[in-house]
């Protein structure tokens, strides 16, 4: 919501459809997601799931490109096709050359969430060969058309009170790729959060750091993640998050996608759980093979990392991701790599220096909000 519409008084505060409208004149979207057209490519269509193969080559290829030690799984790509609130016919738009080969794709993905906020998150990609012809920006804008039809559509479902609720169109781009970022905000996107990538070395010691032995910590243990607790540990996740920077909720069906996949590493991953078996921190960590030889060495990747707001500021964090890194380290992984916020409101960054975390790649996310 705009600074301006903030002060007004709830009677005079346009309706969450006037802003998503307001948006879309702001962004210079006059039509709905019409195909695009560009001299340089032969057709445009929408996605099916024939074309996993060829968007994760597309997207692979930027990758290598953005940030070389890591590239998007085939997994994930396949598996946003059996996800409810995904409809690739719908959400994602497909370039092709005059010999049907897909060269550029594009997506908007509202996020399934009904929690205060319509989020849609922009991605694409064009193959490296073809940039700066102009590809990205019709890419961008069916993007951007398409995410504007999507708020629309979630917030016609809504009830007529919920005229608090944000909504917005977000894009990440990796801090190096200056015409990725340049493209959003000719669009009035604005970069709002920083995050970067953080690799701890594993060759030598890892930190040996346990729970803290005080009164509030009293009954609690480090375990290892067993698939009974996939819920419990959803549910911890949310409410660890609940007042983070762009979260949602997760919904059940992505979460069970995430921890049911072929990368998820339970052996690997420690939860804190109080003296009643309840959840008060986790650290959860996947091991992908095949970026392996893009960063050099055998590593795991720290997927998330959360304390739930009742127990925050009693030293669990640093535990649990420590027992974490001890579990890498014994499973002869050489480095463990994460994301963080650099704003966070927890000051993780600060926490993962202290572990040994070093600072490597960064991106920024890009908004538009209405």
């Amino acid at each position: 919501m705009s600074e301006l519409t903030e002060r007004l008084s709830p009677s005079e505060r346009p309706s969450l459809r006037e802003r998503i409208e307001q948006l879309r004149r702001r962004l210079g979207v006059v039509d709905g997601p019409v195909l695009p057209r560009h001299p340089q490519v032969a057709s445009w269509r929408t996605a099916t799931a024939d074309d996993i193969d060829a968007i994760h080559a597309v997207t692979a290829a930027v990758d290598r490109r953005d940030h070389p030690s890591w590239t998007t799984p085939r997994e994930e790509i396949a598996d946003s096709f059996d996800l409810p609130h995904i409809d690739h016919s719908r959400d994602t738009v497909l370039a092709l050359d005059a010999a049907g080969e897909v060269i550029a794709v594009g997506s908007a993905f509202l996020h399934p969430a009904q929690a205060g906020a319509l989020t849609v998150t922009l991605s694409g990609a064009v193959q490296p060969e073809l940039w700066h012809r102009g590809i990205g920006t019709a890419v961008f804008g069916w993007q951007c058309a398409r995410g504007l039809e999507q708020l629309a559509e979630g917030a016609a479902t809504l009830p007529s009170e919920v005229d608090e609720w944000t909504a917005d169109l977000k894009v990440y781009a990796a801090e190096s790729n200056i015409a990725h970022q340049r493209l959003a905000q000719a669009r009035g996107f604005a970069p709002e959060r920083w995050f970067a990538t953080m690799m701890r070395e594993l060759t030598a010691d890892a930190p040996d750091v346990g729970l803290p032995v005080d009164a509030e910590t009293r009954g609690m243990r480090v375990i290892e993640y067993t698939r009974d607790r996939d819920d419990d540990v959803r549910l911890a996740r949310n409410d660890a998050f609940r007042d983070h920077w762009g979260s949602l909720p997760s919904a059940p069906e992505s979460w069970a996608k995430f921890v049911g996949g072929e990368f998820f590493r339970p052996d690997l991953s420690r939860l804190v759980v109080d003296a009643d078996g309840r959840i008060a921190a986790f650290c959860l960590a996947s091991v992908i093979e095949d970026d392996w030889e893009s960063l050099g060495v055998p590593h795991a990747y720290i997927d998330l990392i959360g304390v739930v707001r009742a127990h925050r500021k009693r030293g669990l964090a640093p535990a649990v991701v420590a027992a974490t890194l001890r579990a890498i380290a014994a499973a002869d992984l050489d480095r463990a790599v994460l994301d963080v916020d650099t704003d966070s409101p927890t000051g993780a960054n600060t926490l993962y220096e202290r572990l040994g975390f070093v600072a490597d790649e960064r991106s920024v996310a890009l908004v538009a909000r209405a």
